[in-house]
């Protein structure tokens, strides 16, 4: 207790499957540690986020949102059902599974790195920018109550930091009613966002291979080249120059599968990738790698994007991520 305190303990009770023999060791209560990192390390993201965020003033309906923070917040719908109905059968290996899973793939793994460019660039009060938050708003109301069983602590800190008005605790509080989902037809809905997922997937490992090898040095240096199926092709088009903010690339271009020479196989077959590194100039605003960087005289540094996003700039549209 004195050393990891009471949370990482009941955590570790959690992960445990009680129906067999339970097991405990300092490595096992490191593990668990980590996992308690997981989770409480993305729970701080997403308050950092929220800063200047009034949910009264400023939160999107969920009609309104960008395409990709639909997603999100349909993902933690689904979740919740599954976490709800575990906790009702008492298995809190699977709730202790299904919410680390969620920080550390959806969450860790792609939404949180994907915002980050629309968080830290758009103007304050950009659609763009207050979607996203509003996503990130319903999702940490939502994780607060999962985990308060559990993490007590924990959830009670992230209940007393989340934005806007609220109970006295998260222990008095019922599951998170604020959550939209997605329909079952919608165009950019949960399949086409399960093979944007897999597309990224096998475009970072080509990009981790570039960089071992030298050839970038991060991914915004880089500039991908996708040689796919016409079924992919059609898929990945519908996200059009936004294809590139979900790639984390300065550029991405889409080229017919038959077309591949010296492009890298990927796992899934319907997909070639060739990276190279991008002979445009640096953004010092975005990072991006454009080819309007100094183009124009009275920000020399900046790309056009980033001079639209200034406080006297139109600001900059984005419609899916």
């Amino acid at each position: 207790m004195d050393k990891l305190g009471g949370d990482i303990l009941r955590l570790w009770v959690a992960s445990t499957d009680y129906s067999g023999e339970m097991a405990v060791s300092d490595e096992i209560l490191k593990r668990t540690s980590d996992v308690y990192r997981r989770i409480r390390n993305t729970a701080r993201f997403l308050l950092s986020n929220l800063n200047g965020f009034d949910p009264e003033k400023n939160q999107v309906a969920f009609g309104d949102m960008l395409a990709l923070d639909q997603w999100v917040v349909d993902r933690a719908h689904q979740l919740q059902a599954r976490i709800e109905k575990a906790y009702e059968e008492y298995r809190f290996l699977d709730v202790y599974q299904q919410v680390h899973g969620f920080c550390a793939r959806e969450l860790g793994g792609f939404y949180l790195d994907v915002i980050k460019d629309r968080q830290y660039t758009t103007q304050t009060d950009s659609l763009a920018r207050r979607s996203a938050q509003t996503a990130l708003y319903h999702v940490v109301e939502a994780l607060s109550r999962w985990i308060a069983p559990i993490l007590s602590f924990t959830a009670e800190e992230i209940h007393e930091n989340i934005p806007g008005k609220r109970g006295d605790s998260v222990l008095l509080e019922t599951y998170y009613t604020g959550l939209g989902s997605l329909d079952d037809n919608a165009e950019l809905g949960r399949a086409f966002w399960e093979q944007v997922l897999e597309v990224k997937h096998s475009v970072n490992k080509c990009l981790e291979d570039a960089r071992n090898a030298k050839v970038i040095k991060g991914s915004l240096a880089a500039e991908v080249t996708l040689y796919v199926s016409d079924e992919l092709q059609a898929t990945l088009a519908k996200l059009g120059d936004e294809l590139r903010f979900v790639m984390l690339t300065s550029e991405v271009r889409l080229k017919p599968l038959a077309a591949a020479s010296d492009a890298e196989a990927t796992e899934l077959d319907s997909l070639k990738v060739a990276v190279k590194a991008s002979d445009n100039t640096k953004c010092e605003r975005c990072w991006h790698h454009r080819p309007d960087v100094g183009t124009h005289a009275d920000h020399p540094d900046l790309c056009g994007r980033c001079i639209s996003n200034l406080p006297e700039g139109s600001g900059e549209i984005r419609y899916y991520a």
